[in-house]
């Protein structure tokens, strides 16, 4: 393998990482990290067709996948304990990762020709966006006790909406833990996964062990589909019409952000957290986009 294959591995288990935190940590879509990182399109590329050129893609995904597993076993608690304790210096972290990337998805935009009425496009996206966001910030009513994660109406519940979650996630700007709270499973699965990893609630192996392991691995596999299914429609949209897409990449990206804004922050060691976490979160945008044209993610 050459010394530019092993850079080019690594800074793909870097993106996965990143990408794998978007997953578990709350408003942040994982789409917009991908187009920060600069690797959406080849990304969306070969989920809509995962079997075409398939050693390549495994080659491709590989150390993402390894990123993101690694990233989401070993930080689960710590963003829990990071969201719990430091909520505002934390979501600012993430929202000032998601404004770091706007000039690339504008970049984008202009790569095509831009239209006024594209910009009803990026207010319909912004809407909807929004929507998703006040409606799982303030709760829903779900007509299914989301508290037993092990009942036999959550076992079905639960891997449909992570179908829906899948088929959401390709479209940049939608987060999928927004969604997961939208459809109030967001904490029961953040406890399930927690209750199966060493030192959770479940012994290893035990007969509550493989019925969680179950559940969360029913609910891996329907949002595996689901994003397999829709990444085809939201490449083809993308391919089609590329400034109208990206415009309402701006609109999603804007929606999520208000709907998870904390507000902003008391004493004196939050205001502190915050503006580090706010320089930390754009420099590490600036990182990626500088980082994505070095390694050039391509083979």
């Amino acid at each position: 393998m050459s010394s530019h294959s092993i850079k080019n591995f690594f800074y793909r288990m870097l993106c996965g990482a990143f990408l794998g935190i978007s997953v578990i940590a709350p408003g942040i879509s994982g789409s917009i990290m991908a187009v920060m990182m600069g690797m959406y399109d080849d990304l969306i590329t070969v989920i809509s067709n995962p079997f075409k050129n398939f050693k390549k893609n495994v080659i491709f995904l590989l150390p993402m996948g390894l990123g993101a597993v690694i990233s989401m076993l070993a930080l689960i608690k710590a963003l829990d304990f990071l969201f719990a304790n430091f909520t505002v210096p934390a979501y600012l972290l993430f929202m000032s990762l998601i404004l770091g990337s706007v000039p690339t998805v504008i970049e984008e935009a202009k790569k095509d020709t831009i239209k006024k009425k594209y910009f009803i496009g990026t207010a319909i996206a912004f809407a909807f966006a929004l929507t998703i966001g006040l409606l799982a910030k303030f709760g829903t009513v779900i007509p299914i006790d989301t508290t037993n994660t092990l009942s036999t109406s959550m076992r079905i519940y639960i891997p449909i909406c992570c179908f829906v979650a899948g088929m959401m996630s390709m479209l940049p700007g939608m987060s999928i833990s927004m969604l997961l709270m939208m459809f109030s499973i967001y904490e029961p699965l953040l406890a399930l996964v927690n209750d199966l990893l060493p030192g959770g609630s479940y012994g290893m192996f035990s007969s509550g062990w493989y019925s969680a392991f179950l559940t969360a691995a029913s609910a891996a596999v329907a949002f595996v589909v689901g994003m397999v299914l829709f990444s085809n429609l939201t490449k083809r949209v993308l391919d089609k019409h590329h400034s109208l897409g990206f415009l309402m990449v701006l609109g999603f990206m804007f929606g999520s952000m208000i709907s998870i804004f904390p507000g902003l922050p008391s004493g004196a060691l939050n205001w502190v957290l915050s503006i580090i976490a706010v320089a930390v979160g754009v420099s590490i945008s600036v990182l990626f986009k500088y980082l994505g044209k070095k390694f050039n993610v391509k083979d």
